[in-house]
């Protein structure tokens, strides 16, 4: 049988992220994270918010790939992200009372931002939704809908390079006062 453990969530941060660097060099942000699932009551017929909330571990797992730095630098309480991810069971002794104790937690892969972009980040309307992922960690905003993700990883390869013998054509400039294009 096999197994599969994804998890696709929009919500919106509860905290400020918290951000914890290894002797490494590597870094953890944790977040809260809430989502909210509407259901009808029976009793009275009306819609009601049921939030979920949901701690998330997000990881600068090698270079390039510093999404701990973008949560820790764009996101803020109140952020709405998309996130990527799976479930992680953590379980530790509680202190005061000596019993096991656990708890599901999230462990992102990739996370979209869904807030607008700040002014001054350039590119596009900047009132509009941004609908970008980030997983690079750069501070500058990628094109839209553009991700680095390490498992669906896309190889560009380089631009073609002229031949050794190629000299573009000449500019209006050099063509002389007949403005006849040399063919």
């Amino acid at each position: 049988m096999a197994n599969f453990n994804k998890v696709m969530l929009i919500g919106r941060l509860t905290r400020d992220p918290e951000t914890r660097t290894f002797a490494n060099g590597g870094m953890v942000a944790k977040i809260g994270f809430a989502v909210t699932n509407r259901r009808k009551n029976g009793q009275t017929g009306q819609w009601e918010d049921e939030p979920m909330f949901i701690d998330v571990d997000v990881f600068n797992r090698s270079e390039g790939f510093k999404l701990a730095d973008l949560v820790r630098d764009r996101c803020r309480k109140g952020s709405q992200i998309m996130i990527e991810g799976r479930l992680h069971l953590e379980s530790w002794d509680d202190k005061t009372t000596g019993q096991k104790r656990t708890k599901h937690k999230i462990v992102a892969e990739s996370i979209q931002l869904l807030d607008p972009k700040p002014p001054g980040q350039g590119g596009g309307d900047s009132q509009g939704p941004s609908g970008a992922e980030y997983d690079d960690g750069s501070n500058e905003a990628p094109p839209a809908r553009q991700s680095y993700q390490p498992n669906n990883q896309v190889s560009r390869p380089p631009a073609p390079r002229p031949n050794p013998g190629y000299s573009p054509p000449p500019s209006e400039e050099q063509q002389g006062e007949t403005g006849e294009i040399p063919f």
